[in-house]
């Protein structure tokens, strides 16, 4: 649950909306939406108990032509755009140490962020059980990081900061706030995307124990602890740095070390490298299952659904997750990025929730060990709505246009291929080739 974002996005999030306060609301809100998003995906995890999150949800609901654009888009574009993402903030405080005083280059950032998609890749490859067990280990190092800075807040608030009073004081919390849709909507996709493994746990629902207790109880313990742990580190920044250092740090737990911890500012920098691979081990443990599971349910090239016959591991799948993710890599920095993983991941969670109020009001009748109250799935199907419409309507850009464009032209593959049942006696070869290259072979769908 707890991403990398919370130690990338705070600057942004101030930047974009303009003053210490409405950021924190930001947060909040950013807080309550997650948490309404993850408990209405709860109920269609229950309704719908298998993995694959959203793909499976709408193959379920809206048929094979629907879901095809779901996995191709969370395939080729959401995921190895979250993979990218926390790869580059893990690389931006890997590397700044090395760099005092001035943002480390991107060539340097970029290689750094590759090599860790690979280690991480080779993980989750060759042992899953290894997988969790970092997965856990990491967990404890991004708790322990954060009530650190939490506690470091309260330290400088008991020294007397002057910094806190000057940023939150009345008069001052929220002078030159933004209230333009296309700030709003980019400063939520910053805010949002510190809180996106809300719905991690539905890519994996298969692999729950009493998912209609669990996932619940997970996502409000979660998702509530995790709300008030982000809101006392921001305010533990603000305690220490003024709006303007804030936004023009690069890795502002970094900056934060500096100032609390002096020369010791390089602990928070490996502190936050540890977090961020935990985060980007997590969204490569439920990334390379949404293929796995289209490619299943043939909406992929069957070679995706295969898993390593020792192992056990979804290790093609896996593979391919991790080439389109070191390709994103290439030209696309932080916010990019975040942006459009943000755009993208949005307009299909409205799809899915539109989904979950169709099932409530036309098939009351299905079983649903889980249910929440109607109004949920509505605000959040409202907010996706607002944060898909709202960059693009004060300040369309033409990068939106294309990922649209990309996600609609997934009708050319499927009308021929997936519609059509074409197969080319190419691919054929090449997935026997492939099957015994990477000693793979299909599986029970119960892997």
């Amino acid at each position: 649950m707890i991403g990398s974002g919370i130690f990338m996005s705070p600057q942004f999030v101030l930047a974009y909306v303009g003053s210490p306060g409405a950021s924190l609301v930001i947060w909040a809100l950013s807080g309550v939406v997650a948490m309404f998003a993850a408990l209405s995906y709860t109920e269609l995890g229950t309704i719908i108990s298998e993995s694959g999150g959203d793909f499976i949800y709408i193959l379920r609901i809206y048929g094979s032509c629907p879901a095809f654009f779901a996995a191709v888009t969370f395939i080729l574009v959401v995921k190895p755009f979250s993979i990218a993402a926390m790869a580059i903030s893990l690389a931006e405080y890997a590397t700044a140490p090395f760099y005092s005083g001035c943002a480390p280059p991107q060539l340097v950032v970029k290689c750094v962020a590759a090599a860790t998609i690979l280690i991480v890749a080779t993980v989750n490859v060759l042992n899953v059980r290894l997988a969790v067990r970092i997965q856990v280990v990491f967990l404890v190092a991004k708790v322990l990081t954060l009530t650190f800075i939490v506690i470091g807040g309260i330290v400088a608030l008991t020294q007397g900061s002057a910094v806190i009073v000057e940023n939150l004081k009345v008069e001052n919390a929220f002078t030159g706030t933004q209230y333009s849709l296309s700030t709003l909507g980019m400063a939520f996709y910053q805010g949002l995307w510190s809180y996106a493994g809300w719905y991690n746990l539905n890519y994996v629902t298969e692999e729950l124990k009493r998912p209609e207790v669990n996932l619940p109880r997970a996502v409000v313990i979660a998702i509530s602890l995790v709300t008030g742990l982000y809101l006392l580190v921001n305010v533990s920044y603000l305690t220490v740095m003024t709006p303007k250092e804030l936004m023009s740090s690069s890795a502002v737990a970094v900056t934060w070390g500096n100032k609390v911890l002096g020369s010791w500012g390089w602990i928070m920098s490996v502190a936050a490298a540890l977090s961020a691979f935990g985060s980007l081990n997590g969204t490569f443990f439920s990334g390379g299952r949404v293929c796995f599971v289209a490619a299943r349910e043939g909406q992929m090239p069957d070679i995706l659904s295969m898993a390593h016959v020792h192992r056990l591991t979804p290790s093609p799948a896996l593979i391919f997750t991790t080439v389109i993710s070191l390709v994103v890599l290439i030209p696309g920095d932080f916010q990019s990025i975040v942006n459009f993983f943000s755009f993208t991941a949005w307009f299909f969670y409205a799809i899915t929730l539109s989904g979950l109020l169709y099932l409530k009001i036309k098939k009351p009748e299905l079983p649903r060990p889980y249910r929440v109250p109607i109004i949920l799935p509505i605000l959040v199907l409202i907010a996706a709505i607002f944060l898909v419409l709202a960059p693009i309507i004060d300040s369309p850009q033409i990068e939106y246009l294309y990922v649209t464009l990309f996600i609609f032209s997934g009708i050319l593959i499927y009308i021929p291929f997936i519609h059509y049942k074409l197969c080319p006696g190419l691919l054929t070869k090449l997935t026997v080739y492939l099957q015994l290259f990477l000693e793979v072979a299909p599986v029970e769908k119960n892997l």
